[in-house]
Formats: C-alpha cells, sequence, structure tokens
C-alpha cells in the first residue's frame, strides 16, 4: 500500500510538472499568433476530447506519463498564416523556452513557500538573509548500520533518530561521535525515536579506535524565513540550478570517459572505466526508480519534503531543456539557430531526420537507465 502511494504521489507530481511546462509553450504560442490545435493530459490514446471555444481540442489520455501541445506547422518551413514556422526567430526562441521558464518559476515559487515552514539544507553554501533566517536542526539520524556492529546488534535500524546516547543530550552528529568515543568498550543506553515512538536500547560500544558504533550518521537541517521568502526561493533556485548543471557536467563526463576507456587494452584503463559507468548509473533515476523508490520514500517522509522533491524534479526538467539535446527544446532551438547563422533553409525532411535520430538516442537512454532502475529494485 506504501508503495502504491508513493508511485501515486509521483504519476501526479511529474503529470503536473510536465502539464505546466507544455501550458507555458501553448500560452507563448498563442501570445504569437500560433494556432495550438491541441493541449493533451498524459499521451493517447485518447480517452475524452473537447473543442474549447480558442478552436483548441483539450483531450485526457490513457497513458499518465505527462502531457504534449500540438502547434500548426510546426516545422520551420511551415509558412502559413498561424504555423509555428511563420513566426518570427524571436517568437520560436519565446515559445521554445517557455516551458522552461515556467518549470523554473514553479521551482521558484514552492521553494519559496517551504522557505516559510522550513526549507531542506543540502548545499554547504544555501543562501539565507541573517537578518531574517533561522536554521532548525533535526534530529541526528541513523544511516547505513555496519553488520555484526553495535548498532546492528542492539536493534537499531537505519532511520531511527537519535535524541540520547549514554544519559547525555544528542543535538548533533559530532557531540554523538565524541560521547561514543569517549565510552568505547562500555554499555550505554541508546534513546531513539521510530515510528514516533521513543524507546531504549542497550548498546555495547566497540573498544577500538573507529567504528565504535557502527553506523553512518546524518542530521538535516532546515533554513526558515518569513518576509525573504521569497528571495531565499529565487536565490536558492539559482544556486540548484548551477549544481544541477555541474551534475549533469559530471555525470556526462563519467558515461563518455566510462565507454572510451571500456575500450582500452589496459585492465586498469578498463576497471577505471567500468566505474566511471557505474558512477554515472549510480547517479541516474528514470521514471522507475523515482516512481518505485524516490518517491515512495519522499511520501513516508511527509509533504514537505514531497513538495521539495517536486521543486528539484521541476528545475531538473528546466536544465534538460535547455540542453543542446535533439527532441528537447534546447535542441529545436540549437538546430534552428544553427540553421540561421549558416543562412541556409531548415527544410521539413532535415528537421524530423534529426529529431527522430535524438528520439530514438533518448529513448535508448531511458530503456538503459529504467533497465539499471529495475536492477536497483530488485537488487
Amino acid at each position: 500500500m506504501h508503495l502504491i502511494f508513493g508511485i501515486l504521489i509521483g504519476l501526479i507530481v511529474l503529470v503536473v510538472l510536465v502539464v505546466l511546462h507544455e501550458l507555458g509553450h501553448a500560452l507563448a504560442a498563442r501570445r504569437a499568433g500560433v494556432v495550438v490545435e491541441e493541449f493533451g493530459i498524459g499521451f493517447p490514446p485518447r480517452a475524452w476530447g473537447k473543442k474549447l471555444k480558442n478552436g483548441t481540442l483539450f483531450s485526457i489520455n490513457w497513458l499518465p506519463i505527462g502531457g504534449f501541445v500540438k502547434l500548426k506547422g510546426e516545422t520551420d518551413d511551415a509558412k502559413k498564416k498561424g504555423d509555428y514556422g511563420a513566426a518570427t526567430f524571436w517568437q520560436k526562441t519565446q515559445i521554445l523556452f517557455a516551458g522552461v521558464v515556467v518549470n523554473w518559476l514553479v521551482a521558484v515559487i514552492i521553494l519559496s513557500g517551504l522557505a516559510l515552514v522550513g526549507l531542506p539544507k543540502i548545499i554547504p553554501n544555501q543562501f539565507s538573509l541573517p537578518a531574517d533566517s533561522t536554521t532548525i536542526s533535526r534530529p541526528v539520524q541513523l544511516g547505513q548500520l555496519s553488520e555484526g556492529y553495535p548498532a546492528e546488534k542492539a536493534g537499531l535500524e537505519s532511520g531511527d533518530k537519535i535524541t540520547s546516547f549514554a544519559g547525555e543530550k544528542i543535538e548533533t552528529t559530532t557531540e554523538l561521535v565524541t560521547i561514543s568515543k569517549a565510552n568505547r568498550g562500555k554499555t550505554v543506553p541508546v534513546v531513539y525515536e521510530r515510528g514516533g515512538k521513543e524507546q531504549t536500547a542497550q548498546v555495547a560500544l566497540r573498544d577500538a579506535d573507529s567504528a565504535v558504533f557502527g553506523s553512518t550518521l546524518s542530521q538535516e537541517e532546515r533554513i526558515k524565513a518569513t518576509w525573504s521568502a521569497p528571495l531565499v526561493g529565487v536565490v536558492t533556485t539559482a544556486q540548484f540550478t548551477w549544481v544541477t548543471i555541474q551534475g549533469l557536467g559530471g555525470l556526462i563526463g563519467d558515461l563518455f570517459s566510462g565507454l572510451f576507456l571500456q575500450l582500452s587494452p589496459d585492465q586498469g584503463a578498463r576497471e577505471q572505466g567500468k566505474a566511471n559507468l557505474d558512477e554515472a548509473s549510480a547517479g541516474v533515476a528514470g521514471p522507475v526508480g523515482i516512481l518505485g523508490t524516490i518517491f515512495p520514500a519522499a511520501g513516508a517522509a511527509g509533504p514537505e519534503t514531497v513538495l521539495f522533491l517536486a521543486a528539484i524534479i521541476s528545475l531538473t526538467l528546466a536544465v534538460m531543456n535547455i540542453l543542446p539535446i535533439p527532441a528537447l527544446d534546447g535542441g529545436s532551438w540549437f538546430l534552428m539557430a544553427l540553421f540561421r547563422i549558416i543562412k541556409k533553409p531548415l527544410t521539413r525532411d532535415i528537421e524530423e531526420r534529426v529529431k527522430g535520430i535524438g528520439f530514438m538516442v533518448l529513448m535508448g537512454l531511458i530503456i538503459l537507465i529504467t533497465i539499471g532502475d529495475v536492477t536497483k529494485l530488485f537488487a
């Protein structure tokens, strides 16, 4: 039931974010005088449709994996009145990147709202105004437990929140590490919270210089603001945008260097290539990973975490669509701009061929990522 609920939340969030993205395209197109033939929620086959007063067919479709907008004369060489191709270069730029702007603004709005109740701090220099912001620290939480070590032997589990250790109140991970080392070799009471209930475990600490307790530790910090919340939302979204671009750069670097090194005759180089590919795989989650793992976990953590994840996904959609990848908005703009620079007509045949190849490559990557997601789920 928990998994199904998480998947439903994930589907709703993904559909809403994609539909808002497509709505940006539709509004910009209408403003430029381009006819919007259809605006669809989900993908065909069609379940229901209605012609609106402005002539646009509004449809709800059976495959709940996003949405789409269909414009009249979508290729660059279509020149009839109301065609997308008849719009100016600047109007086409606005239409193509309107979805990006909408997704970015959605992230700003969500993060601004979260700043009022507590925005998760996930990067070291995350923006806040000292005059209006307070940092809220959540209880220290157990991460991965080492098998056969004190924490695991005492019945503690990943996710347990530690409130007291050896009779002393715990407020930071540093305090827990210091107190555990000071009591190594002793059996100490550990008070923790699990499922909203407080419990106590007797933990026999190791008498060693390291791994006295046997668990990784984490502590969530949240930034809370009042009047500066909108500014926090804007600046934080800009910071996350840059971090996302850096992450994608590293991911692409690991992927291509990994593939290249796999072709090397040197065994050490091939092993390094495999490590790079593993690193790239670990850093990517496709639809199955998002719906089957990430959203159920976020759903269990609460609505604030779901909203935060929605903001990050919206931001990622924005960043992905500015990249010059064929079949995505950035790729369409790059192709259009390239032919404008070389002063040659972008024919329907060339445009469809480039976008078709790009779409096939994109689908291939999605299939590979999905296989990786399924492998991780059942590993």
